[in-house]
């Protein structure tokens, strides 16, 4: 490969049992098929050849991964394809309490829960749907069950949730959780994120009393997260600033998404279409060489400022 990308998030599905409105059109979004969503075999092929090409480290994500019927055998499937390091997921948390000793049992530990608010009608306002109490007791059955690190994915909205910062710092004060501030970017309308986007800056600026912190040196595999420990603090504070500071130099990541278009960057509107020469018979060769082609894009891949369509189509 051409630069060191070893960070692959794979889209299992386009679906989502909320509606936040930050990654769903107010219109809601054109659902794909089921015939053109890929196979768990599929994925778990292209896994393999990504693997080869030099990824180490695969995210489960969607729409919500909990949702696709099969997903914890899926995952138990990833956890042996050899050469791979690394199998985490990414989730609302809706369903977790229920799911999560099942995916413990299949090997997962890495885990990331989407929570912007701790308020129970906040909560309602910015997913549409009234299951605040449900992710909570989900957080709490996969943290008595082991699951490390446990990451809270916080996307800071200005005039929304942006009074909450104390609370999310404590959050990571209290728990052994990496709490993990993130900028709104602009995925649904222009207009929505030039009222809501709140630089990483300025949320550093706010919590300045806490002090620098000791930054923690990123794995290999890492995303664009940087991350700090605090005095007195069982968990984490990190800082995600894709939109005011992108690292596109740096970055390590390819998507797949769920219709099985590999996309170089979220910001540049190339995909790689790998779904139709995987079912026209293609050799893990000529796979491969198109993880490749998609390595090669990244150089310039940021050629836009908008994903070019819903999160929730793309992954999150």
């Amino acid at each position: 490969m051409i630069r060191k990308i070893n960070y692959l998030r794979l889209s299992i599905t386009d679906r989502c049992n909320l509606r936040c409105f930050y990654c769903i059109p107010g219109g809601g979004w054109e659902k794909l098929p089921c015939q053109e969503i890929l196979r768990y075999e599929e994925m778990l092929r292209l896994a393999r050849v990504a693997v080869a090409q030099g990824i180490r480290k695969i995210r489960v994500t969607g729409g919500e991964p909990l949702v696709r019927r099969g997903v914890v055998e899926f995952i138990q499937s990833l956890h042996q394809v050899r050469g791979l390091q690394e199998v985490c997921l990414t989730t609302n948390g809706v369903l977790l309490a229920e799911m999560a000793p099942a995916l413990h049992a299949a090997g997962l530990r890495h885990l990331n829960l989407s929570l912007d608010t701790m308020k129970r009608q906040r909560y309602q306002e910015l997913t549409g749907s009234d299951n605040f109490l449900e992710v909570v007791a989900g957080l709490e059955k996969a943290a008595s069950l082991g699951f490390n690190p446990i990451k809270i994915n916080c996307v800071v909205l200005k005039d929304l949730n942006d009074d909450e910062l104390w609370d999310f710092v404590r959050l990571a004060r209290e728990r052994p959780f990496q709490v993990r501030f993130i900028e709104f970017m602009p995925a649904v309308s222009q207009g929505k994120w030039a009222r809501h986007f709140l630089p990483m800056a300025e949320v550093r600026r706010r919590l300045a009393s806490l002090g620098a912190g000791e930054p923690v040196a990123p794995e290999s595999v890492a995303g664009p997260a940087r991350i700090f420990r605090f005095p007195g603090f069982r968990g984490e504070l990190g800082f995600i600033s894709s939109v005011s500071e992108h690292q596109c130099p740096a970055c390590n990541r390819l998507r797949l998404t769920a219709a099985g278009s590999l996309r170089p960057c979220l910001f540049g509107a190339a995909e790689l279409d790998v779904k139709g020469p995987l079912r026209q018979g293609a050799t893990d060769q000529a796979l491969g060489e198109i993880f490749q082609e998609a390595v090669r894009r990244k150089e310039a891949a940021r050629d836009t400022f908008l994903p070019g369509r819903a999160m929730v189509s793309i992954g999150g």
